[in-house]
């Protein structure tokens, strides 16, 4: 990762988690990085911020001493334990599920935000994996070749139909109501008869036979009159008026039977569109498992000293996030906050840990199949802390869009306008826009394809939230305050017993 958590954290809540000490300017740090997140966002703020230093504080006893309003938690509220080890005798995986399991029986959710790994060039594990990642890349571009034809198909289907609309709104002007239209609308019809019907008769078109002195009119009075009776009424000489009353019969035919194909051809194209569309939407969900597996595969863990090119080492990244919500009504019930704070307006705040794994491992096969087991040395970092939902949602923005975000925004941006130029038409051609004069009902399930293709390089989309966090977050009003240092109270507890028991599990010595 090029920004670590420890990092992010003091930059998602520099008030709270980030070092206060002032530069030689006297510019507090912890300001410097509020100011940059303001401009540049979370990510440009984690690269200059420092994370506060730990300090002790017997929990245990100011949880039952010490009132809540002495706001202990605020004054002291970092949890960090750090322990590493050799496991030579214990493979890598039973360490991470033990942490695993032990959090999801603590807290209320966990997640992993981050699993890296990068080999030695010259290990039989960097060959492996590398092969395997060459597949997945290979069957994900062959899917993508297939997704380009049908794009294509379906830009020519776009503008095979816009043409078609267009026609067709020719012959629905000829039955308005308003003379003008009417009239506009048969003018523009009769054009099109002479320039693609009737020219195929050669010298006895209309328009060349006009280029004759005899039928100099010829084309005016065709274009003129309206019905093949009213040609006698006209001032014409007799061969005019037998070459108009007869090309006005076959064009009022050409209209009638013109009008039905392009009816029938309109619709066969709109079904072929959304048989288009649902390859489209088909082949994304094919080639994301190829994509995911290809992305997994990459190896983006920060190199260090450790790793040697001719040695048989893989290193691993890892890291945990667990959240349980701070119980406001339980500590109410218990008396040690007032019943106002039942009341308060304030937003929820989590007892978080963030656990992260660093391991130096001697990949061994264990199996003729491909598996491998890991042995070698790890280091875990325990972090106990409290946020506010906001600030838990904008650490996991961080660090997925530090993570690998980067690389899918320059393939969706480098797309995205014109796609949903696309996805326009494609909505308004298949009817499934309402009308803007008509009230918005429940939304319809979203049915262009590019949006099921692209949502793989960029994260899912959100419901729209109350609070803008992109510039940072609103600092916290009384009782929030007093919440979050209750919150950070539990959370340095329950990061302690965390420890300690993961000690005792290694038959460690705890204090």
């Amino acid at each position: 990762m090029v920004v670590d958590l420890k990092k992010i954290l003091a930059a998602v809540s520099p008030s709270v988690y980030c070092d206060a000490s002032p530069d030689e300017t006297g510019v507090k740090l912890s300001d410097k990085v509020a100011k940059i997140v303001r401009t540049q966002g979370y990510v440009e703020a984690a690269k200059v911020a420092k994370l506060i230093s730990p300090t002790y504080l017997d929990v245990s006893e100011t949880l039952e001493m010490e009132s809540p309003f002495s706001l202990k938690g605020l004054k002291s509220p970092l949890e960090m334990h750090s322990l590493e080890y050799d496991a030579p005798s214990q493979s890598l995986e039973s360490v991470y599920f033990w942490l695993l399991d032990y959090a999801t029986r603590e807290y209320d959710d966990v997640e992993k935000i981050v699993d890296n790994f990068v080999s030695s060039a010259g290990s039989g594990h960097f060959s492996e994996l590398g092969k395997r990642a060459t597949a997945m890349q290979e069957e994900a571009m062959k899917i993508f070749g297939t997704i380009n034809t049908i794009i294509k198909s379906i830009i020519n289907i776009i503008y095979e139909l816009k043409e078609l609309r267009s026609r067709l709104e020719l012959y629905d002007d000829l039955r308005s109501k308003d003379k003008n239209t009417r009239d506009g609308a048969r003018l523009a019809l009769k054009q099109l008869w002479m320039d693609s019907v009737d020219i195929k008769r050669g010298n006895t078109a209309i328009k060349l036979m006009a280029q004759q002195f005899e039928y100099v009119t010829l084309i005016d009075a065709f274009m003129g009159i309206d019905k093949a009776e009213d040609v006698d009424k006209a001032d014409l000489n007799e061969r005019v008026k037998r070459i108009v009353k007869q090309r006005l019969t076959e064009f009022e035919i050409w209209v009638k039977e013109s009008e039905k194909e392009l009816r029938k051809r309109y619709e066969i194209e709109k079904i072929y569109l959304k048989s288009q569309v649902n390859s489209i939407k088909l082949y994304a969900r094919w080639v994301k498992p190829y994509l995911k597996a290809a992305q997994q595969l990459e190896q983006r863990a920060a190199e260090t000293a450790d790793l040697v090119s001719v040695f048989n080492t893989t290193l691993f990244e890892l890291a945990l996030l667990a959240k349980k919500e701070y119980d406001v009504k339980r500590d109410v019930e218990s008396g040690n906050l007032p019943k106002v704070f039942l009341k308060a307006k304030a937003r929820k705040y989590y007892e978080v840990a963030i656990i992260e794994l660093k391991f130096r491992s001697i990949p061994e096969r264990i199996d003729a199949r491909g598996g491998y087991g890991y042995r070698g040395r790890v280091k875990v970092e325990f972090i106990g802390c409290g946020l506010n939902e906001d600030e838990l949602e904008a650490f996991k923005q961080a660090v997925d869009e530090d993570n690998l975000e980067d690389a899918y925004k320059v393939i969706a941006g480098a797309t995205e306008e014109s796609l949903e130029h696309l996805k326009t038409d494609i909505d308004e051609l298949l009817g499934e826009v309402e009308q803007k004069k008509e009230e918005k009902k429940e939304e319809n399930e979203d049915i262009n394809p590019f949006s099921a293709l692209f949502s793989l390089f960029k994260p899912a989309k959100k419901e729209p939230e109350e609070r803008d966090i992109s510039k940072g977050i609103e600092k916290d009003n009384d009782y929030e305050k007093v919440i979050r240092s209750q919150a950070i109270l539990n959370a340095r507890r329950r990061c302690a017993d965390m420890y300690s028991s993961f000690k005792k599990s290694l038959g460690l010595v705890t204090a």
